[in-house]
């Protein structure tokens, strides 16, 4: 091969390993975030979406059903999921874990709930527990109220209606989605009917709906403690190999339930703020949460991420 040949190789070998680690730097600043359309899992998604664009990185929440979520988390197609409520979504969640495609990682949010409830005035006229909901069957239809299909409280309602746990073989399980289910509610709720419906909290629905949970779970439904539930963070396996400060990131970002709360309720007060601006200004207002989020956190080049944020904050609201 001759001296200009030569030369004419390296250049295109030179171009092509740049053209490669480039391709290869942009793939590894992509995060993808799997939610499901509940309202909680929704805001911290999108949180952590402008945090991780304030940090150089490429971020996208997109929306599943909770099983193909973690088909998605096992396959690499998603890198993070902020929903895992459990012991719920035990039945979901474990065969991941137990094969280790996906991490269970950090507990985001503890002290939630997520279990059966009813309008108060049901609980005041004698339906407090799991045990009582057969005794009103001709006052609620019959029917328990879920979500959207596929959801783990909808799986645990129609197995304990399969199992006639608690007597509740004649029931039928109606599954919606949390909007058409709220609007259900609030709506015999307005006319004194009965209903029995999948509630949890964070939500705002605790401040809209006057409401009482049942107590009377178990380990075989909601859990043991009533359905007092913990809310973790999933990862893919080998994001904590391939993103060490993103999974740095994931570790640091908890949730109280109070600060759900305030956003939630933000949300429902002035519904032309949106899920993503409520958290932004929440976090805005209470600085020492995203910086204790963003210790020994960096952006993309290097930099301290905490001012990195606050910049993107300042721009933003």
């Amino acid at each position: 091969m001759s001296s200009g040949l030569r030369r004419i190789a390296l250049a295109f070998f030179v171009i092509a390993t740049l053209f490669c680690s480039s391709f290869s730097a942009q793939a590894a600043e992509k995060i993808t975030i799997a939610s499901v359309s509940w309202t909680g899992v929704t805001i911290k998604s999108e949180i952590a979406v402008s945090v991780l664009e304030s940090l150089g990185y490429k971020a996208e929440n997109k929306v599943f059903s909770v099983p193909i979520t973690y088909s998605a988390l096992s396959t690499g197609d998603a890198d993070v999921f902020f929903g895992n409520w459990m012991p719920s979504m035990a039945t979901i969640a474990n065969k991941f874990f137990d094969k280790g495609t996906v991490i269970k990682y950090v507990a985001n949010m503890p002290g939630a709930k997520y279990t059966l409830a009813v309008p108060t005035y049901c609980a005041k006229a004698g339906l407090k527990d799991f045990s009582d909901i057969a005794k009103f069957g001709d006052k609620l239809d019959w029917k328990i109220y879920g979500i959207e299909p596929g959801n783990d409280g909808n799986m645990i309602i129609q197995d304990m209606i399969d199992k006639n746990m608690f007597g509740l073989g004649k029931f039928k399980l109606v599954a919606s989605s949390e909007v058409a289910m709220l609007s259900e509610v609030q709506a015999l709720a307005k006319n004194d009917k009965w209903i029995v419906f999948l509630g949890w909290a964070p939500h705002s629905m605790n401040e809209r709906i006057d409401m009482t949970y049942l107590t009377g779970s178990t380990d075989a439904t909601f859990g043991g403690n009533d359905g007092t539930a913990t809310v973790w963070t999933n990862i893919r396996k080998g994001l904590e190999q391939d993103n060490p400060n993103v999974a740095a990131l994931l570790k640091n970002m908890v949730f109280p339930v109070s600060m759900m709360n305030q956003i939630m309720t933000s949300v429902h007060k002035d519904k032309s703020l949106g899920f993503t601006k409520a958290g932004l200004k929440w976090l805005k207002d209470n600085p020492a949460t995203y910086e204790q989020w963003l210790e020994n956190v960096t952006t993309v080049d290097g930099k301290p991420g905490a001012p990195a944020f606050k910049s993107f904050l300042d721009a933003k609201i």
